[in-house]
């Protein structure tokens, strides 16, 4: 395929996601680092530091391991894209948004009392980061000369974002609906893998029916 100014090689645009993401996962121990200086202030223990900041504790890693799994996601599906165009390039913009975002509602997580619009918030902002990989997948489908994937492979990842979709849906509605359990619904997340290959084999069974 003959270089064109409408359509461009990944490589910066793939050193420059990896760079955002780095930052976004740093940004996430700030207000640990704040909060060590305000325990040393108060003269607090460790294990008083540990016990009055374990929700800071927990969202942290919770959100540390979040980035780095649509990170891993994202380094997946570019693996094989060997051309960008202006409308991929925004939709991974507007992915990037959603990733340098969730160290705020991460940050409220760990230091405000917990309410329906910060559970909002946060789960509504994960959402969004799966809606935009979604719509990468789905642009890459109908523009397949962009990538070296196979149409299973482009499938497969559709299908696997929207498990993700329903699974974050389904979180959502549980901590809406039990606020003493906001983000124990995250837990639904483990079974991606179950429900994408559910998905995966069903419709594979109407593509050798049709």
């Amino acid at each position: 395929m003959a270089e064109d100014s409408s359509r461009f090689r990944p490589e910066r645009f793939k050193a420059f996601v990896d760079a955002v993401v780095a930052i976004a996962m740093t940004l996430l121990i700030l207000p640990l680092m704040e909060a060590v200086t305000e325990a040393a202030k108060g003269t607090l223990t460790t294990a008083e530091f540990f016990s009055e900041h374990s929700g800071q504790l927990l969202s942290f890693v919770l959100s540390f391991v979040l980035i780095a799994t649509f990170w891993i996601g994202h380094h997946n599906q570019y693996r094989d894209v060997e051309w960008m165009t202006g409308p991929l390039l925004w939709i991974n913009i507007a992915w990037m948004l959603t990733i340098v975002w969730l160290p705020v509602p991460t940050a409220m997580i760990g230091q405000m009392d917990t309410d329906a619009l910060q559970t909002v918030v946060y789960i509504g902002t994960l959402i969004l980061t799966q809606v935009t990989t979604l719509a990468a997948w789905l642009y890459l489908q109908r523009n397949p000369e962009l990538t070296a994937a196979t149409p299973s492979t482009l499938r497969a990842g559709v299908i696997g974002d929207l498990s993700a979709i329903v699974l974050f849906a389904l979180a959502l509605a549980i901590a809406l609906l039990l606020p003493d359990h906001s983000y124990a619904g995250l837990f639904l997340l483990l079974a991606t893998g179950l429900v994408t290959r559910v998905l995966n084999r069903v419709a594979a069974r109407r593509e050798a029916h049709g």
